[in-house]
């Protein structure tokens, strides 16, 4: 073994960091391989964990994954290393998704070292945040962050917000109308307290958030479709702040730039003291996604409703264990 590559024990941590990242319904489809000898680590997305009827082209589980990339590469420069990483890398694998060369820093690695602090501060909030708008300054910020991945980052007036909220909710009753996909989405969430909660992945009921009062924002509500004891409502705020993270393309390599840029500006906006969370239910009806976007926009593909503001952060979700998602050959 080549000893200028971490051993197993000091890639842990890297993996643990990247495990942190967020996924569709807290599914973790990723899988690591890591070859101590060359100091190259693989990612695979693991189908086993694919949401069939929510995201039957994988477009979500390559984001999850690319998510977990870039947490990755943050946590490699914290440590000391850069990565060069090519996506895609074996066109006779699609499950590859990329892999990921360790050699000695450079001068953009210190950037994302900056961002480790914030890997296990975020956490998706489906509380309601304050009316305060969020300046053109941090905003400019996020634009950037998710440029320097190859994405755009749209700010949509008035208008357009109106129409992604209209969007939320017209998708949320067709998911009521889907038994599948209803039934996809409870198998991926837990109805017990947490102290009952046993399961290393999906989405607690701690973390549901409370029932919309009223018009309701551009969060998903985990807690639709089942009744939890207990779960109070509240009112949302009125105007949410959205952002749409998008591509010009939309392929799987498109989906692994914009999976990377989503967690960039996602610890980009906690790094600056903002809360954040997603959505991407309008995203999974091919009927809804296309009007999602503006018309006049060069962004074609909107690949992630991101709400973000000033509020409670939101609980942390269960991982799972370093020895489930990671293979040393």
């Amino acid at each position: 073994m080549n000893a200028s590559f971490p051993d197993a024990a000091a890639i842990v941590p890297l993996i643990e960091d990247a495990a942190m990242a967020p996924s569709m319904h807290n599914a973790q489809p990723w899988k690591f391989l890591y070859r101590p000898a060359s100091g190259l680590i693989e990612l695979y997305g693991d189908p086993g964990r694919a949401m069939p009827h929510a995201d039957p082209d994988h477009r979500a589980l390559h984001m999850g994954c690319a998510a977990a990339l870039f947490n990755l590469r943050v946590s490699a420069a914290s440590a000391g290393w850069g990565a060069d990483v090519r996506l895609l890398p074996d066109p006779d694998d699609p499950w590859l998704l990329a892999a990921a060369s360790l050699r000695d820093p450079g001068p953009t690695d210190s950037d994302l070292g900056t961002l480790h602090p914030a890997v296990r501060r975020r956490h998706s909030s489906r509380f309601p945040f304050a009316e305060e708008e969020v300046t053109p300054a941090l905003l400019d910020g996020l634009r950037a962050a998710a440029l320097l991945e190859g994405c755009r980052l749209a700010v949509p007036d008035a208008w357009h917000t109106d129409t992604v909220l209209g969007l939320v909710h017209d998708s949320e009753h067709r998911e009521e109308m889907d038994p599948s996909l209803t039934a996809e989405t409870m198998a991926w969430t837990h109805s017990g307290t947490p102290d009952e909660q046993t399961r290393p992945d999906g989405i607690p009921v701690n973390a549901f958030g409370p029932k919309h009062s009223g018009r309701g924002g551009v969060v998903r509500d985990f807690g639709r479709s089942r009744p939890v004891p207990g779960r109070g409502w509240a009112t949302f705020e009125q105007r949410p702040h959205i952002v749409l993270l998008g591509t010009s393309g939309d392929g799987p390599e498109d989906w692994l730039r914009a999976g990377q840029a989503l967690q960039r500006v996602l610890l980009q906006a906690t790094a600056d003291g903002l809360v954040t969370s997603m959505t991407s239910q309008p995203l999974e009806w091919p009927a809804l996604r296309w009007t999602v976007r503006d018309p006049g926009s060069a962004m074609t593909h909107v690949q992630m409703v991101i709400r973000l503001g000033y509020g409670p952060q939101g609980p942390a979700t269960p991982r799972r264990p370093a020895a489930e998602v990671l293979d040393i050959r």
